[in-house]
């Protein structure tokens, strides 16, 4: 084995021990968070004007969120479950909106699990 291997194994054991130091509700928040923070910027709710929509990612995303935030409620709890809600569902009107074709209630990104938002 090289040098910069034994370095690269190093570190995966370095940031495997940090993690497991975390608890999960942080864990699962920080995913949340980073998901919602990248579904709101696809729909355009970033600062940037700039910033380009693209409503196909942002799809994945709100999916991803809203199947998270509904798996992890119950785990979370309530304090943390619903800003996480508050969000996904801004997230999913946002879409609502920049959309040219809105889906059909229920049918919108992340409304399998959490119910049509109107």
């Amino acid at each position: 084995m090289t040098d910069a291997e034994h370095i690269h194994d190093a570190e995966g054991l370095e940031q495997a021990r940090d993690i497991a130091e975390v608890p999960a509700v942080e864990l699962i928040n920080t995913v949340a968070i980073h998901l919602l923070s990248a579904a709101a910027v696809k729909v355009g709710l970033a600062d940037d004007p700039e910033q380009q929509l693209d409503l196909d990612e942002a799809r994945k995303l709100i999916n991803a969120l809203a199947g998270l935030v509904t798996a992890a409620a119950p785990e979370v709890g309530s304090m943390h479950a619903a800003p996480l809600r508050d969000g996904l569902r801004s997230v999913q009107l946002a879409f609502r909106e920049a959309s040219a074709i809105p889906d059909a209630p229920g049918k919108g990104p992340g409304e399998k699990w959490t119910g049509p938002v109107v």
